[in-house]
C-alpha cells in the first residue's frame, strides 16, 4: 500500500448487544487511527442502536436480523475509508493499543491485512499462533464490496479464502487481554451450545474442511506481532 493514503472505517455489527457495546464504543470512538465508527444494528430489540447513536457512532439500522455477513456488507457499502477495521460488539478488554497495533502495520504498508489473536482463543489456536475465525481484522474495504450469499458466521472463512487466493500479506497481532464472552454466558447453557453448533454449521457451509486446513496453513506462514 506504499504511496496510498490509508484511512480506516471501523465496522461493528451488533445484534442485541445493548449490555456490551458501550465498552467497545468507549474505546473505538475518538481513536485517532479511525476515520469513523459504523455500528450496524442487525434488527436488535434491546436498544442497541439507540445506545450506539447516543455514544456518537454512525448507526445503520437493519429492519430484520440478516446475520453478521449481511450486516458487514451493508456497512462496507457506505464506509468512507480505504480500509475497514472489523470489531465484534461484545468484546471484553479492548484497549486503544489493540486498535493501534491492528491498524498500524497496514498504515505503514508492511502488510495488506491484520487479524487478532485473542487471549481467550482456544488453546490449540494460541499454540498455533492464529485464530482463523477471529473477528478483529483490518483489510481493504474492497474485500467487503464483493458480497456473497454467506451464512452469518461464515464471513471470516470467506474472507480467509479470498485473502489466500489473492496472496494477501497477513500479520497476526497478539491481543492477550482481548476476549469474547462464550455464547453460553450470554444466552444460557443450552441456547449457547445451540448457537455454537449454528456457528460451526455456518463455517462449514462456507468453507469445506480441506479449505479450512488450507487457510490454517496460509496463516501459519504469516508474520507475527
Amino acid at each position: 500500500m506504499a504511496g496510498t493514503q490509508v484511512t480506516v472505517s471501523c465496522i461493528i455489527p451488533a445484534f442485541n448487544e445493548a449490555a456490551r457495546i458501550g465498552g467497545v464504543l468507549s474505546i473505538a470512538l475518538g481513536h485517532p487511527a479511525l476515520a469513523e465508527v459504523i455500528v450496524v444494528d442487525d434488527g436488535s430489540q434491546d436498544g442497541t442502536a439507540d445506545i450506539a447513536a447516543q455514544a456518537g457512532a454512525r448507526v445503520i439500522r437493519m429492519t430484520a436480523n440478516g446475520g453478521k455477513a449481511a450486516a458487514v456488507f451493508r456497512a462496507a457499502e457506505e464506509a468512507r475509508g480505504t480500509h475497514v477495521l472489523m470489531l465484534d460488539a461484545d468484546l471484553l478488554g479492548l484497549a486503544a493499543d489493540d486498535i493501534s497495533r491492528l491498524v498500524a502495520p497496514v498504515m505503514r504498508g508492511e502488510c495488506d491485512v491484520t487479524i487478532s489473536l485473542r487471549g481467550n482463543s482456544p488453546a490449540i489456536w494460541r499454540a498455533m499462533g492464529v485464530d482463523y475465525i477471529s473477528g478483529e481484522r483490518v483489510m481493504p474495504v474492497e474485500d467487503l464490496r464483493r458480497p456473497a450469499p454467506i451464512a452469518g458466521f461464515g464471513l471470516e472463512v470467506w474472507l480467509n479464502r479470498g485473502w489466500r487466493l489473492a496472496r494477501r500479506k497477513v500479520r497476526i497481532v497478539s491481543c492477550p487481554n482481548l476476549s469474547s464472552p462464550a455464547k453460553a454466558a450470554k444466552k444460557g447453557l443450552l441456547p449457547g451450545l445451540l448457537a455454537d453448533v449454528g456457528m460451526l454449521r455456518d463455517i462449514f457451509r462456507t468453507a469445506s474442511l480441506p479449505e479450512v486446513l488450507r487457510q490454517l496453513a496460509f496463516f501459519m506462514r504469516a508474520s507475527r506481532d
